[in-house]
């Protein structure tokens, strides 16, 4: 796409896409296509299941051996009636009754076992499934080092606020510790490792005790504020036969999300509605479509700007009201903000000067007044400190905010009067000039280093623009270190279209969390995108061969800088702050080549279709338009791009 081309598509919306620039054929000789090759059978199977009782044993022994009706057929009951559709696990020895109820028993459907490489593949898959579909995934972990594996990820999603149901496998007893290798793998507080930076847990004695367990931590889970949960299953419990009393799985009763005080939202109305210049912030308001369509009435009925923080697809991006653009500008105007479901209400209101020295500056007017609406505050820990400096405010509401947002717009039209009718028409008049000056700013910035190698991030995101715009699709990534180019250039109108970032920062979650959502997606039919960043991946790289052995169609595209950029831009910071120079040195340790990762290469090898590596930008369209047809067809597809850094 040429530069000309491409403002016209942006300022005037024009649905043409780029033409592609050569024939399939020619295009994969030229940029390397790598489909998914022909695999040789395996040979069979080492015979390994025992058919008959162990040699030796006594009649009594072999009555005892064999178990019908296992309390792990009893546990797949109860996922099935929690409507748990999957559970993605590496396997291991400790859930091996669990596993094999839920492959023989239960049909392998609903729960479908997901074979996954690391458990922190297995927890980030289900922390971005959970955010498409709605509802958790089940993961099973094994032992001691399953949990520590799945640590990391399950600190994601606490951060993220985000429901995960692991049943971690144990062996409490040791008289039935075997060898070495089960001793290694139990432990006596099965939680204890990641109990600060999870929801809830409990170790069940009895299989009536973990059915109940199993119900009350799903319905912990999914009540705002959501997070993981994790219920040991002990291997005794798995394994040893339910006899004639079969235990009841109880009913579930799902909580109704907290509201905020009618009194406290009546104040926040009159506050907002006397405003010259209501502010809102959102980050992770929109649990549902529904969150949206109500964030929408709201800033509509005040006239309100929205500054989307982007911890869900909480605005339409094409709505005039979407300001994401002007945060400093509108920060500093505004006399009455009002921030939905904030993690960080100090960042968004006070620029960070500088990165090294960390110093801070107020953009807010001294006289603004601040208004919270969230469940923040109804649930914390101390340890990990993932809640944002403390920020004084004039009203704190407790309450779920898609909940409590009707209760607040009709306080609002209620307290609105047709003399404030004028001002209302004139502020929108401003805001949507605003909008169409912002929208223009960002189609001329995405110009500079058009035609350049590496590609530019914003080059990168229009030509993908281009073939997915008319297209029913879902981006499953992070925008943060492509500049925010997909808000600032596409049109996001569906609460599916994006999914927010991994919550805790944590390295390794965008590919399993792209596959998880993706999965999520795959009943729909829409086209899921992920735009992957190259070090995230090498934590994780074997969730590719998930995506390829379970046919889950993603499109990855990689935003490939060969380095950990922000810890580079961090050592030239240092350098600087100490009068050292930057020529050179921060490079150590931060950038991942010599040798260059190829990743296309790594996606071939998990059965992953794959072109690249691209530098060249005028070979992005014919390869974004290929790997969607294999997308199409039900696989997944990557496409390594190398990048510029931002």
């Amino acid at each position: 796409m040429n530069r000309r081309k491409f403002l016209k598509g942006v300022v005037a919306s024009a649905p043409a896409a780029a033409a592609s620039l050569a024939a399939d054929a020619k295009f994969s000789d030229s940029v390397g296509d790598r489909s998914r090759g022909a695999v040789a059978a395996p040979s069979g199977h080492a015979e390994a299941m025992e058919r008959a009782a162990p040699e030796g044993y006594t009649r009594e022994q072999i009555r005892r051996y064999f178990v019908e009706h296992p309390g792990s057929d009893v546990m797949v009951d109860a996922l099935k009636y929690l409507d748990i559709d999957y559970v993605a696990s590496n396997p291991g020895s400790t859930f091996r009754g669990l596993q094999e109820s839920i492959v023989t028993y239960g049909g392998n459907f609903k729960p479908e076992f997901l074979t996954c490489l690391h458990e922190e593949s297995s927890v980030a898959m289900a922390h971005g499934y959970a955010k498409i579909a709605g509802k958790p995934m089940a993961v099973a972990c094994h032992g001691t080092v399953g949990l520590q594996h799945a640590s990391m990820a399950l600190y994601n999603a606490w951060c993220d606020r985000v429901p995960v149901v692991v049943i971690a496998g144990n062996h409490l007893d040791a008289t039935h510790r075997a060898h070495q290798v089960t001793w290694a793998h139990s432990v006596q507080d099965t939680a204890l490792i990641v109990r600060d930076f999870i929801k809830w847990d409990d170790t069940p004695v009895s299989l009536q005790h973990f059915l109940e367990s199993l119900v009350r931590s799903y319905k912990i889970a999914t009540t705002p504020p959501m997070g993981p949960v994790v219920l040991t299953a002990d291997a005794e419990l798995q394994e040893s036969s339910v006899g004639q009393h079969k235990p009841g799985i109880p009913r579930l009763s799902p909580t109704v999300p907290p509201l905020g005080d009618a009194a406290a939202l009546d104040e926040a109305a009159r506050l907002l509605v006397e405003a010259n210049h209501p502010l809102i912030f959102a980050d992770r308001v929109a649990r549902t479509p529904a969150g949206v369509e109500r964030l929408l009435a709201l800033a509509e009925a005040l006239q309100a700007p929205v500054i989307d923080r982007l911890g869900r697809m909480n605005f339409p991006t094409d709505h005039y009201l979407f300001q994401l653009s002007r945060r400093r500008e509108l920060v500093a105007q505004a006399d009455v903000i009002l921030g939905l479901e904030m993690t960080d209400m100090w960042g968004s209101i006070h620029r960070l000067l500088d990165l090294a020295q960390q110093e801070q500056q107020d953009l807010a007017r001294p006289d603004v007044k601040l208004v919270t609406l969230g469940v923040g505050d109804l649930y914390l820990k101390s340890n990990y400190q993932n809640f944002s400096r403390y920020t004084p405010v004039d009203l704190s509401i407790a309450g779920d905010a898609e909940a409590s947002l009707p209760l607040l717009t009709e306080a609002v039209k209620r307290r609105s009067s047709g003399t404030r009718a004028s001002r209302l028409t004139e502020r929108a008049g401003e805001l949507r000039r605003a909008y169409r000056q912002m929208r223009d700013r960002d189609a001329r910035a995405a110009q500079y280093a058009w035609n350049a190698s590496p590609v530019t991030t914003a080059r990168l995101c229009m030509e993908l623009w281009q073939q997915i715009r008319d297209r029913d699709w879902s981006l499953l990534s992070d925008p943060i270190f492509q500049s925010y180019w997909p808000q600032r250039l596409w049109t996001f109108d569906k609460h599916y279209q994006y999914i927010g970032g991994s919550g805790g920062y944590g390295v390794g979650y965008g590919a399993p969390a792209a596959v998880g959502a993706a999965l999520a997606n795959r009943e729909h039919g829409r086209l899921s995108v992920n735009i992957q960043a190259d070090g995230d991946l090498m934590y994780a790289p074997g969730v590719l061969w998930t995506a390829a052995h379970h046919r889950i169609p993603l499109l990855s595209i990689m935003h490939n800088n060969r380095a950990y950029h922000q810890e580079t831009m961090h050592l030239q910071r240092m350098a600087l702050r100490r009068r050292r120079g930057v020529d050179g040195n921060a490079n150590t340790g931060t950038t991942i080549d010599r040798p260059a990762i190829d990743f296309a290469q790594l996606a071939n090898s998990m059965g992953v279709w794959s072109a690249g590596p691209i530098s060249d930008p005028a070979q992005l369209a014919p390869a974004i338009q290929q790997a969607i047809r294999v997308v199409d067809s039900g696989e997944p597809a990557l496409i390594d791009v190398v990048c510029q850094p931002r």
